[in-house]
């Protein structure tokens, strides 16, 4: 299959090309999602990491502003995780395009269903693009609670 990328001025969304891409996605993971809860380095990774497809936000300088990935769950289902914008690009509209890169990206794998474990904080935004919240999930470092959300991805007819 070929690669999706999504170009917007001076940003590009697309899978990382080379290991130096993949590490910092890794640690832009960590340094949003984990080191604020004095997590180590290598917290922000699973087993899943080898076989999911990750993507990232990336300018003209070659920074990683955003990163998250998407791994098949089941037939037609997909996960959504460890969505990150560096806290200097957040309400740019960087966690909004990279979502619509990772839910094409399953349309493309023959996903139409996306479940997801927001945190408490993140709940609008993903409801601004279409999940809803089924239940609340698991709370981590017994802090953030999350929420678990799905959304149906329209099937294309062509």
């Amino acid at each position: 299959m070929g690669r999706f990328c999504l170009t917007v001025p001076g940003i590009t969304i697309r899978q990382p090309e080379n290991r130096a891409e993949r590490d910092a996605c890794f640690r832009l993971r960590w340094e949003v999602l984990r080191a604020p809860w004095r997590q180590p380095p290598g917290s922000e990774r699973d087993t899943l990491d080898a076989t999911a497809r990750h993507y990232l936000a990336i300018d003209s300088q070659g920074n990683i502003l955003a990163t998250g990935r998407i791994h098949t769950l089941e037939s037609g289902t997909a996960q959504i995780r460890y969505m990150a914008v560096h806290p200097c690009h957040v309400r740019q509209g960087l966690g909004k395009r990279l979502l619509a890169a990772l839910e094409t990206d399953a349309l493309r794998h023959g996903e139409n269903h996306i479940i997801l474990h927001a945190r408490e904080n993140s709940l609008d935004f993903y409801r601004h693009c279409g999940y809803r919240v089924i239940t609340p999930s698991h709370r981590l470092f017994d802090s953030i609670q999350h929420y678990q959300m799905e959304k149906h991805l329209p099937v294309s007819s062509n």
